[in-house]
């Protein structure tokens, strides 16, 4: 007689399954409790300094210098990761960041000069990507088990865009309600904490790998320039966003209010990023990357629309959520790539290089939307998103095309 039994189909991977590894629990929580700081240093320092300073143009420069410096330095803090580990590098790491945002604060406190500002806040340049850390913890666990490590992924983009959602509402809060120093003094106590509790977790930590004379770097990987040249696009979206809606809901008489708002792109890049993860994602990721980024370019124009159309905070908040849902896809498909073409051994600086690239968009983008602001005002500004989504989709594109050719 013919078997006719069958195998069971496998089983998906869920949220749930992925905590059940051991150790996965605890260094995700440090490492939430690190990251979330990501969401409040930025609008925190632009709340400070604006505030005391009068001058929107000025606060998005430091914001844009500490990025920019964190954009250089970064990849050296990873490499140093991959060759001793996360956690004899990480905590050092995050010290010195730690101690150029309360330099930051004393030097806006005491109204020392302009250019203290952006020496102090160098020193943020040694922030360890806490977030590449813990997707190569996953990678690590999660070895071979393509479809596991897209549902970590997901989850891990989720978890930056809750920072995000939550993060500047927390600055906003804690500035407004407080002091206007608040929000950068707590950023950095909640930064300490975290990174001490995930780099504990020695456990789920991935081996460290020495370098030798073959070692290349990951920017000589085929296919990452193109990539790394997209996230920077894709990071200059988000500076100015952030900006640009920090000013147009101070126009408005609401300042207070502009985390919330600004809370609302997060929320929809966090659900669509969940939604994401739950789902087996159909064809390759360089197939689906340029559909992903096309997606975003069109939602981006919605904020635009709002704030030229209604002038409403109410509608701009809309317009920011219905936005954010093509973020997740886009950057939970962009690190897949990475992941995929970055040499073993270099997960955390390949990861770093894209963040580098993120951040570096994020400095021009802050850096723009506050000169757009000064000279255009707040409704207008909001054309230097929708440009650089529009150039995020051109370089995807071209770096699609050429690596199929």
């Amino acid at each position: 007689m013919a078997d006719t039994t069958t195998a069971a189909p496998p089983r998906r991977t869920t949220y749930t399954r992925l905590f059940t590894i051991p150790g996965a629990r605890a260094f995700t929580l440090g490492n939430l409790i690190a990251r979330f700081p990501q969401g409040m240093f930025s609008i925190s320092a632009v709340i400070m300094i604006s505030g005391a300073r009068g001058s929107y143009a000025l606060a998005g420069a430091v914001t844009a210098t500490g990025l920019v410096a964190n954009a250089v330095v970064g990849p050296w803090t990873a490499r140093l990761v991959d060759r001793h580990g996360q956690a004899r590098v990480a905590v050092p790491a995050t010290v010195i960041s730690a101690c150029g945002s309360l330099a930051l604060l004393l030097c806006v406190h005491f109204g020392a000069p302009d250019w203290t500002l952006f020496a102090a806040y160098l020193a943020s340049a040694a922030t360890p990507n806490t977030g590449g850390m813990s997707r190569a913890r996953w990678a690590h666990l999660l070895k071979g088990d393509a479809d596991a490590l897209h549902t970590a992924n997901s989850f891990e983009q989720a978890a930056d865009e809750l920072c995000y959602m939550l993060g500047p509402v927390v600055a906003a809060f804690l500035c407004g309600s407080l002091f206007p120093e608040a929000g950068t003094l707590v950023s950095a106590v909640l930064m300490v904490t975290g990174v001490l509790i995930f780099a504990a977790q020695r456990a789920t930590e991935p081996p460290p790998h020495a370098r030798t004379e073959a070692t290349r770097s990951p920017l000589r990987a085929r296919g990452m320039p193109p990539l790394l040249i997209a996230f920077l696009a894709t990071g200059a979206i988000f500076g100015s966003l952030e900006v640009v809606t920090v000013a147009f809901a101070d126009a408005r008489g609401h300042k207070v209010w502009a985390g919330g708002i600004l809370a609302l792109q997060a929320a929809g890049s966090c659900a669509a990023g969940l939604v994401y993860g739950a789902l087996k994602p159909a064809g390759p990721a360089d197939r689906r990357h340029p559909l992903c980024v096309a997606a975003m370019a069109v939602l981006m124009t919605l904020p635009l629309l709002a704030a030229a159309l209604t002038g409403s905070l109410l509608a701009l908040g809309g317009a920011l959520l219905i936005a954010g849902m093509a973020t997740a896809p886009t950057m939970v498909t962009g690190m897949t790539l990475v992941q995929q073409r970055t040499p073993e051994g270099q997960l955390n600086e390949g990861m770093t290089l894209a963040v580098t690239g993120l951040l570096g968009g994020i400095a021009c983008g802050s850096a723009t939307g506050g000169a757009a602001v000064e000279h255009w005002g707040p409704t207008a500004a909001y054309t230097v998103p929708v440009t650089a989504a529009a150039t995020a989709l051109l370089l995807s594109l071209y770096g699609s095309v050429r690596r199929a050719g």
